[in-house]
């Protein structure tokens, strides 16, 4: 198999002005991940997706797709490639299938080719009993379907979606969510920016967290919580005196700090490194009976809070 990454930047730097929208970014995406590019708004994610859609020209550094510079080799990137942008435009009085056959035809996909292809991504969006509907009549669920099917069309290798589900109500953000899995599943890669943090924290196996144009993070999602996950927290539930439990555990140096907190004990480790068994053995050894003992699970949306200071351009 290929080792490229599907998409690696080198020292990826856009400037408007004086104003330094990507700073040196450095990022790689590996084939088949599905991939999170995390930051607040200005923070430069839609800036670098329109360079490596080869919208943009970099002021600085190389970007990759595939192995194709998206300079010096666009088209090639444009045919590897499946670009959704944040806010797109449909043609509201064309129906379904007209509307897909179109940009069929747009990369040269031969008409006797077009019928099978147009109906197969109708099928993995979900919306072939919509084929022949218009499409200013879709709920906006529908039209960001649509426009995921209108990506797909030519069978690009490497998603690139930006806020694919923004708008959208929960129930069609989850629908959205199982197409992109599905999708992985097939082999795509996916490079997907989204303000829905808690989302991609089940759907991602590997994040980018970037602020004010500058990487901060990239790697797995695990990865980022463990690095942020200093004095994590354990949860205890005793049925005995809870006093001298709380007295038992400040005694020891793995924990850093007890709190009681309605009828709980919260734990806070000193180290990451620390195993949260301690506080159990510790307990148990100490003659306290033990009801409850869980750890608390740092959501991605907590770990952006702490490594970012909300800053834009």
């Amino acid at each position: 198999m290929d080792s490229t990454p599907a998409v690696q930047t080198l020292d990826l730097t856009r400037l408007y002005g004086e104003m330094v929208a990507v700073h040196q970014l450095n990022l790689t995406v590996n084939r088949a991940d599905l991939f999170g590019f995390i930051g607040s708004n200005g923070a430069g994610k839609t800036t670098t997706l329109r360079i490596l859609a080869t919208f943009l020209a970099p002021s600085a550094g190389t970007a990759r797709v595939l192995g194709h510079d998206v300079v010096k080799d666009a088209d090639a990137v444009r045919h590897v490639i499946g670009y959704m942008p944040d806010f797109f435009g449909v043609y509201k009085d064309m129906e379904v299938t007209e509307y897909l056959d179109f940009f069929g035809a747009c990369y040269r996909i031969p008409a006797r080719q077009r019928e099978k292809t147009v109906g197969d991504v109708l099928e993995l969006v979900g919306l072939t009993e919509k084929r022949g509907a218009i499409i200013g009549a879709l709920s906006r669920g529908m039209q960001q379907r649509l426009g995921l099917a209108r990506v797909l069309i030519h069978d690009p290798q490497v998603l690139l979606l930006d806020e694919p589900a923004s708008g959208l109500d929960p129930r069609a953000r989850i629908e959205m969510m199982a197409i992109l899995q599905e999708l992985q599943r097939l082999g795509k890669t996916i490079l997907i920016s989204s303000h829905i943090l808690s989302e991609l924290q089940t759907l991602c196996n590997r994040v980018a967290i970037i602020e004010k144009g500058k990487l901060i993070y990239s790697g797995p999602v695990q990865g980022v919580r463990d690095q942020m996950a200093r004095g994590r927290v354990v949860w205890v539930k005793v049925s005995s005196d809870a006093q001298a439990a709380c007295e038992l555990l400040k005694a020891r140096p793995e924990v850093a700090e007890v709190t009681t907190v309605d009828g709980s004990l919260k734990v806070t480790l000193a180290d990451h490194d620390t195993d949260h068994s301690i506080v159990a053995d510790v307990l148990v050894h100490g003659g306290a009976r033990l009801l409850e003992l869980r750890e608390d699970e740092l959501g991605l949306e907590e770990v952006f809070l702490r490594v970012t200071r909300g800053e834009t351009q």
